[in-house]
């Protein structure tokens, strides 16, 4: 256990590295393939969302961040078409450019879930809480770079490459304000929420406040009501 002369500091690093443990859980659960990520992280001087689509979130909080992830045609194509075959779409029913619109649509949910997941681990395992903009994807068919200010005091910029289950990339990057989190005193964090159990509970609380059918008729009660009673 760390002293008070020694005590366990969370950084900038551990937070990118929760940022994307998130990335690679939610997307290997969407899409039922592999996602990693780099051992390696560039410092890097600004964040700029690039070709081919890309989104940037921002954060507030418990401390206020900015993060971007720029994917390469193939990267988008190749993690919204496996998602959606995997919810049941047909193959032919696909879009088949990533400048469409579903593409952006179902690519925008799936990095909401992202930050959604990133946001919880937040307040579970550093005991504060962040809010989340909505994430908007944009279709960049051009070499434009568009600069997003962030508002940040003391920013520190980072960039993680991430590689899709056939080897195409696609590009994460953070900027946050420079922060530690130190630990005052021994927690055992909150345990993560399993969607599925939640669903099941749901639907056992749901069928035990149903209303129970009447019983049929019994020859008694016909007796009884021929009686007037």
């Amino acid at each position: 256990m760390k002293t008070a002369e020694n005590p366990v500091v969370y950084g900038i690093e551990d937070i990118l590295t929760s940022l994307c443990n998130s990335v690679t859980r939610v997307l290997n659960k969407a899409t039922q393939s592999e996602i990693h990520y780099s051992g390696m992280v560039q410092r890097i001087t600004r964040t700029c969302l690039k070709p081919d689509i890309g989104c940037f979130v921002l954060f507030d909080g418990g401390f206020s961040g900015l993060v971007i992830i720029n994917f390469s045609a193939q990267a988008a194509m190749e993690l919204y078409s496996k998602y959606m075959l995997h919810m049941g779409m047909a193959r032919e029913d696909l879009a088949g450019s990533f400048t469409a619109d579903e593409v952006g649509n179902v690519m925008g949910e799936l990095m909401n879930q992202v930050l959604g997941d990133f946001t919880s681990k937040v307040h579970r395992e550093l005991q504060t809480h962040i809010t989340q903009s909505q994430p908007k994807m944009m279709a960049l068919n051009k070499q434009v770079l568009l600069s997003v200010d962030a508002n940040l005091d003391q920013p520190e910029a980072r960039r993680v490459t991430f590689y899709t289950a056939s080897n195409h990339l696609f590009y994460l990057e953070m900027a946050i304000d420079r922060t530690e989190f130190i630990k005052l005193y021994d927690f055992a964090p909150q345990e993560a929420p399993d969607p599925d159990a939640l669903i099941a509970q749901a639907h056992e609380l749901g069928a035990q406040a149903a209303p129970a059918a009447p019983a049929a008729p019994s020859d008694t009660d016909d007796l009884l009501r021929s009686l007037g009673m």
